[in-house]
């Protein structure tokens, strides 16, 4: 039977309205762009986020943006390419003085200190004499500074009379450690993870440093940042990042199968490193937020901003409003409770 040109294209678009169309579910969805650093710890959160789509249980797609260092983030945020990256307050409180409204819902407390190889004598910092301490972050590394100021209230002790100190970066801090060829080191954390698994111990703690200061109260450091009148317009939208991270918080603190999912992003060298990662990472997380924290952030800047100087804080003179994002809505309680209803993956870990 003939069928005219007409008539079968007529017929072929009929056929073609008939067959099904599967949506894509996060088409529709508002996107929350967060840059993190390409191998920050950071990772582990964003891994769970994503294997547990808790980015659309809240109704949003996370797109992440892999970056290369700090300053990238930095750039990343400030150029808009992202909506939020993960910093610390002292910077964010920094661009305020510079007119540039950041902000920050913190994240995670200061932690680490001085660490010391297993067999060293030393039972205090008064014990170490005439030695080589090993920094990592540089001159005005928060760590650094808060032991420059602790060692001079408690043992009137000027750390840099006293001691040779060698900057470096992380990993060749530890390996610089490891040859015998510094005394001691301040690391970031997950490099003192690894020098505790290999026996290392820690001298004196941030802490101890903390408290011999005054300071008693957990001190904030990292959290997310974003630019203030993002959050304003997008109010709901980061609310709903918030919860989809605090969710995937509360699974690495409660679920060591969790933690067995996402080893290989560790890059554990060994299952002592691997427990020593994962008790640190559970220990700083900052399960509370309220006046008393934000007390004792503002006695911490007076201490930083004296010993780092503008090189440090620039030309912030306090810690600013605003510096802390704060809204009953936003800052959630981190409660160590079960994580419910995670959306179409079963969680079988032993919730405590």
């Amino acid at each position: 039977m003939y069928i005219s040109p007409t008539r079968l294209l007529l017929l072929i678009v009929f056929c073609l309205s008939c067959i099904p169309v599967t949506a894509n579910p996060t088409a529709d969805l508002p996107k929350v762009r967060v840059g993190v650093l390409k191998y920050g710890t950071v990772n582990w959160e964003i891994a769970v986020i994503k294997h547990y789509q808790l980015d659309k249980k809240y109704n949003f797609n996370l797109q992440v943006m892999p970056l290369s260092n700090k300053n990238a983030s930095a750039v990343a945020l400030q150029s808009k390419a992202v909506d939020i990256i993960l910093g610390d307050w002292l910077w964010v409180n920094r661009q305020r003085f510079n007119d540039k409204n950041y902000s920050l819902v913190p994240t995670s407390i200061a932690s680490g200190g001085l660490y010391v190889t297993g067999n060293s004598t030393a039972n205090s910092l008064a014990d170490l004499n005439q030695i080589k301490i090993g920094v990592a972050g540089g001159s005005v590394d928060k760590n650094w500074l808060l032991l420059q100021a602790y060692a001079q209230k408690k043992y009137q002790l000027k750390l840099k009379d006293h001691a040779e100190i060698v900057f470096a970066t992380p990993p060749l801090l530890n390996r610089l450690m490891q040859r015998n060829d510094i005394d001691a080191a301040i690391n970031f954390w997950h490099y003192n993870a690894r020098l505790s698994a290999n026996g290392y111990k820690l001298l004196v703690s941030v802490p101890q440093m903390l408290a011999e200061l005054g300071i008693t109260n957990k001190v904030p450091l990292l959290g997310w940042v974003f630019e203030q009148e993002w959050a304003v317009k997008h109010n709901q939208l980061l609310t709903d990042f918030l919860q989809a991270s605090n969710e995937a918080k509360k699974l690495l603190l409660l679920c060591d199968e969790e933690w067995q999912r996402i080893r290989p992003l560790t890059k554990a060298e060994s299952d002592e490193v691997f427990i020593a990662l994962k008790k640190e990472y559970r220990a700083r997380v900052l399960d509370k937020f309220g006046p008393e924290e934000i007390k004792a952030s503002k006695q911490v800047f007076a201490i930083l901003a004296e010993q780092g100087g503008r090189n440090l804080v620039g030309k912030a003179t306090t810690l600013a409003e605003g510096t802390f994002w704060q809204t009953a809505k936003i800052n959630l309680p981190l409660a160590k409770q079960p994580v419910e209803d995670i959306t179409n993956h079963q969680v079988t870990c032993p919730l405590k």
